[in-house]
């Protein structure tokens, strides 16, 4: 099989894109990977390895065109793919064989805390995340004050974020990705630590942000916001798209098919 390096663009004449055409993911899977200190020991002794592998495809031959404008919720049970999508897309993996063609710059909120120093102040992680984001520290001065307004953290800016709660740690990033220029938004349960009044705000600024022709695609298993937040579902099970269209028939019958199986269990 061939393997197509992904490729990363402006948007054409402002419109975003992302299309992924014979896309395949192989992993290895580890069958030992934490021996004993003991049986290290004599593996090495006896010049012997217990360790195996085996692979294993996550996608195959996965087709997907993200127009602009749309708003893509992802669903599917736990190890469906969904968070690996996002990942493909993004570029953190690349594809065994396939090609991802990615128009237009991407703000991701995948494992929200990750670009964080919990050393440094919230003001701090404020211009560090907007380095990784590709702006300038001048460009961040003119947005700070609004993303921790829009973060309800303007009485916290100084603190030490290692004292943040998971809640303030999720809105600070949530308001630096959403505060800053793109044209394509990845979200990975966004949500997950919000309390009811900050998703209200958040549901309402993606709005606006796909209304101003951003692509957004959100995988979640909170199938109430999902149907809320997109214009288009894809389901996806072991790797493989089950279905793709309207929010609230492919979520009423991903909620149905969980339900029977759940009923069919002893």
């Amino acid at each position: 099989m061939s393997i197509v390096c992904d490729t990363y663009e402006p948007a054409t004449n402002g419109q975003a894109g992302i299309e992924l055409a014979g896309v395949s993911l192989r992993f290895r899977r580890y069958a030992d990977q934490t021996p004993s200190f003991r049986q290290t020991i004599l593996n090495a002794v006896l010049r012997r390895n217990y360790s195996s592998a085996s692979e294993f495809w996550l996608y195959r031959d996965l087709n997907l065109s993200i127009a602009h404008g749309e708003r893509v919720g992802v669903i599917g049970r736990n190890g469906a793919g969904k968070t690996t999508l996002l990942k493909v897309i993004l570029g953190i993996y690349t594809p065994t064989a396939g090609r991802v063609r990615v128009r237009g710059l991407i703000a991701p909120l995948i494992e929200l805390t990750a670009g964080l120093n919990i050393e440094l102040s919230g003001w701090e992680n404020i211009f560090l995340m907007g380095s990784l984001l590709g702006l300038s520290t001048e460009q961040m001065k003119q947005r700070a004050g609004d993303i921790l307004r829009f973060a309800e953290l303007e009485d916290f800016a100084g603190m030490p974020m290692k004292y943040f709660s998971a809640g303030m740690k999720m809105r600070l990033v949530f308001s630096i990705a959403t505060g800053v220029p793109n044209e394509i938004m990845l979200m990975d349960e966004v949500f997950a630590a919000g309390d009811a009044g900050f998703i209200s705000k958040a549901t309402d600024r993606m709005h606006e942000l796909v209304d101003s022709s951003h692509i957004v695609v959100f995988a979640s298993h909170n199938i109430s916001l999902v149907k809320k937040l997109t214009t288009r579902v894809i389901w996806l099970e072991r790797g493989r798209i089950v279905a793709d269209g309207d929010p609230a028939s492919i979520c009423d019958d991903y909620l149905a098919h969980m339900a029977a199986e759940q009923g069919s269990r002893p």
